[in-house]
This record gives C-alpha cells, structure tokens and sequence, in this order.
C-alpha cells in the first residue's frame, strides 16, 4: 500500500501591489480601460507562482461577452449570428415592392407572429421580425386583417407586405356564407352563384360521396353533412376541395358536441341524433333548440302519450318530401304524399337529416332539456315566440292563440 501524498492548498490570488500614482496597468493582452472597468484580470504571468496560469479572468470575460449577445447561449444550443446582428442592428428587411408573385394565407387566429413566419417561410420577408416590428407598430391596422389568401411577392420589405395583408381589397380568396337550414341542392346553388364552378361540376362530386370523408352512418348521403359556416377558399381549390372542407367543419363540430358518445348516451345512433339536430334546425330557434329536441325524443320514446297518435308530425318533414325549400305550410293533401319522410304517414325519425344542422341544433340534440313537453307551437311567426305543452288541452289552447294571430296577421300566415 503505498503512501499518499497531501493534497496541495489551493492556491490564493495574489494581492495586486498598488500602482504609482498616474500610471495606468496595461499587460499584454491589452484589455485596456474597458477591460478595467468590466473587472477583467490581467494576472496572466505564466511562470510565475508554481508555473501556474491564472485564468479567472477569463471565465468572466467569456461570462460578460455573452451577457451582451442578449443571452445567445440557449436551451438547446447557440443560436445564429443572425439573431445576435437583429438585437444589435434590428432585423434584416429587403426593400421595395418585391418580384415574384406569390399566395400566402392569413387563417383564423393567426396572430402577427404567425403570420411574419409564413411570409419568411414564403421568401417574402428577409425575417419574420422584420414583419412583426412593423405590425405591432401598426396594431390598429393589424388587428383588422381578415382571413383570406392574398396575392404577395417575393423579397417585398415588411412594410409593402403589410401594405398588401391590411387592405381587403386584396384578397384572392371565395368566401362563401353557408347559412343554417340549407340543403344539399341550396348549398351547391350557393356555391355556384360565388365560384366560378358549374352546378355540373358540383354534382360530379357529389355522385361520388365516398371522396368527401363523410362518417359511415351518413351511409353515403351528404344531407345535413356541408355544415353553415362562413368559408375562405383558396383561389385554386376545386368543387371537391370545398365540399371536403364543409364536411370538415361538420366533423370539428360533431367532435365539440361529442355526437358518437351523446348519442350512445341518449340510446340513438349517430346518425338518427344528427336527423334530430336537422329536425330542431328546420323547428326551433335560439332557447327553444333544447326543448324542441326533448319533445322529439319523448314522442319517440313515449308514443300516444298525451294525446299523441305515435307520429312526430312535424311539416318540415313533408315540405323535404315535396321538395319546398323556406317556410312553407302544409295543406291536408300534403299530409298523405308517400315518402319516408313525411312523418304524418310513418312513425319515428325519418331516413335521415333534411338539412344542415348549425352549432345551436346541433347542442340541442345532443344534450336536449328536461321536460314532459310532448307538443309546441310557435304562436308568433314575426318574434319567433313559441310555446311547449304536456297536455292536448294545452296545445290546443296554444293553436287557437296561433290561429288569432294568422287573423290578425294574414300576411305572415
């Protein structure tokens, strides 16, 4: 076993001696007056003391020179040297009005950080931070930039980009407003009138359904899929592209009522619950959505309750089977047209949506209120005012007050 040696002391920095008074210290290396006022060390007498090298002094120095790169050392690595030159000389920026023409879209939500990556990303801006200088300084303007896609160019300065996203004249984009209650054939009429697509080239799509990434329980039936929503298409998207999308926004708002699970919940499959969410679009407005769906599902569950005859006896239902669009009442020949869905003739749901459910009717379907309501009437076409009855007495209380208001109000009857 051999001895081990004592460990060495470590060494203490030597007490620099005093200068002359007037005489300033510059070793080599010569850090100079900065250097002095930073608190570099300038003990760098190699040799000197044990041969040892004294390098304190320059830990520091590597401990300052990063402070002032504004903290380039970063999770993750250093960053470049074109992030250091941006918070010394500000970012970089081209000038002009740019060369190459090119689409960039501005999505919902996106924020002026967004929105500077994608112009970068497009070769429009030298830097994204060159844009997001500029909109922030401009935040009234920026705030009012809509969704859309706009015509910009490559190489443009921030300043000519921003010139370009903040005036809506610009844009190179369809929007279409689908509203509410629409159905298939009014969605395409729509479509039509605000594209340059022919009702031919829509229905080529819809001839073949299974492209548009609709859910098996629509069993290849578009209705009540194309959800009301206000759209920004792309100037290159086809008549395919913009139906898939529909179909989309319909799947996002499926997902946000969770429609497969509320529907397991409520012991209806999904699609019998978005035939209801139509059945409530084409009924109900506002607050009445949820009661409308409860007195469809206690008719359904329930039937000859409270008068009923085990039919829902709704008229929009027969207006869909005469192929009527709007609001349109139904005569006593009406009633008898042979169709699935006319819901006079045949008991339960009809074979499927009749139009396009919204977000409300949608909510309604899948979480409908509690109530033992079994009858309503809208007593008041012009406010929509509409009242839920338990009884057949009540109800017929109710469309006698509807009646007195068609003969005083003819013209909305």
């Amino acid at each position: 076993m051999t001895e081990q040696q004592p460990e060495q002391p470590i060494e203490q920095p030597a007490t620099p001696e005093p200068h002359p008074a007037g005489q300033h210290r510059s070793p080599a290396g010569h850090h100079g007056d900065l250097g002095a006022a930073l608190g570099f060390s300038h003990d760098v007498s190699g040799g000197h003391r044990g041969g040892r090298k004294r390098v304190g002094g320059g830990c520091l120095l590597l401990l300052v020179l990063i402070v002032l790169m504004g903290g380039a050392v970063v999770a993750g690595g250093i960053v470049g040297l074109d992030r250091i030159k941006e918070q010394f000389q500000g970012p970089e920026d081209y000038s002009g009005n740019g060369t190459t023409p090119v689409l960039v879209e501005v999505a919902a939500g996106d924020t002026a950080d967004q929105i500077g990556v994608k112009l970068r990303d497009a070769g429009v801006v030298k830097s994204a931070q060159a844009y997001i200088d500029y909109a922030r300084a401009h935040a009234d303007a920026s705030s009012q930039i809509q969704v859309g896609f706009y015509e910009v160019r490559k190489e443009m300065s921030a300043e000519a980009a921003f010139a370009v996203l903040s005036d809506p004249a610009n844009q190179r984009t369809d929007k279409v407003t689908v509203p509410e209650g629409l159905r298939v054939v009014d969605v395409v009429a729509l479509l039509v009138k605000h594209t340059d697509f022919s009702k031919a080239q829509f229905q080529k799509v819809l001839d073949h359904p299974g492209q548009l990434g609709l859910p098996a329980y629509a069993k290849g039936n578009p209705e009540g899929y194309l959800f009301p929503a206000t759209y920004a298409f792309a100037p290159n998207a086809r008549p395919v592209d913009m139906l898939k999308e529909m179909v989309a926004r319909w799947r996002q708002a499926a997902d946000k009522v969770d429609l497969e699970a509320s529907a397991k919940r409520l012991g209806y499959t999904p699609g019998e619950l978005m035939t209801v969410a139509a059945l409530v679009e084409a009924e109900g407005r506002g607050d009445d959505m949820p009661k409308i769906a409860r007195v469809i599902y206690n008719r359904i569950e329930h039937p000859g309750t409270a008068g009923t005859v085990g039919k829902l006896q709704i008229d929009a239902t027969v207006n869909y089977a005469l192929g009527r669009t709007g609001v349109a009442h139904t005569s006593n020949a009406d009633l008898d047209v042979a169709s699935p869905y006319n819901t006079y003739r045949n008991a339960g749901l009809p074979p499927g949506p009749i139009e396009a459910p919204g977000d409300d009717a949608l909510a309604a379907a899948a979480h409908p209120a509690t109530g033992d309501w079994y009858y309503y009437v809208t007593v008041n076409l012009r406010t929509g005012e509409t009242k839920f009855a338990s009884t057949a007495a009540e109800f017929a209380k109710y469309k006698a007050e509807f009646q007195h208001y068609c003969a005083t109000e003819s013209d909305r009857c």
